[in-house]
């Protein structure tokens, strides 16, 4: 797997592809462990979370159903806030289902406490979370996802689903944004010439 040459918007990579597949693969070897004889519903945060829910889901040996679940916490800017909004939630019910929330990056914690809250009070059976990563210098409550893939430092992460403004969703590794790109007047984003 050749990789592509660094983003010029990334000050970094923090998880180059062929890391991202060791990670998929260990956590879907636990993962197999943990769900052997069960089929669990699959409970997916969008949007960030579709690379690596493909990626894992190649390592299961489960039978499984898929679910869908978006909310927010970030509103637009860098920081999360207090405030979670669930906007899509499964029509199927959950009652006696073993849950697995799989989620692309667990910051404050707020938005997947709130998930698996509302997971348990449909009457769940069981509710583990899986991250690709965990940044728990950011967390704003005392919440531990059940599987992690990889714990980073407080940095604003994006590639492979993460994003800012909606984009660099598509970058097949997770980069850390250069300041410049943060701390630029929203008009002058790349993307925002010729509008």
């Amino acid at each position: 797997m050749k990789s592509q040459p660094i983003h010029p918007d990334f000050d970094r990579v923090l998880l180059n592809e062929k890391e991202i597949e060791t990670i998929c693969k260990e956590l879907g070897a636990k993962l197999n462990k943990e769900y052997a004889g069960k089929v669990p519903t699959i409970l997916a945060v969008l949007k960030g979370v579709t690379p690596f829910l493909t990626d894992l889901s190649k390592e299961f040996t489960f039978y499984c159903d898929y679910e869908y679940v978006a909310s927010s916490s970030y509103h637009g800017g860098v920081v999360t806030s207090n405030w979670v909004e669930i906007y899509l939630w499964p029509r199927l019910t959950l009652r006696n289902k073993d849950v697995l929330i799989v989620e692309d990056i667990v910051d404050s914690g707020l938005t997947i406490q709130k998930i698996k809250q509302k997971a348990l009070s449909e009457g769940a059976k069981s509710v583990k979370v899986v991250t690709l990563l965990d940044k728990p210098e950011g967390r704003k409550t005392k919440f531990v996802p059940d599987y992690i893939g990889k714990t980073i430092p407080k940095l604003f992460v994006v590639g492979y689903g993460m994003d800012f403004d909606e984009k660099y969703r598509n970058i097949p590794y997770v980069g850390v944004l250069k300041p410049s790109m943060i701390n630029m007047n929203p008009k002058d984003y790349p993307w925002k010439k010729g509008e």
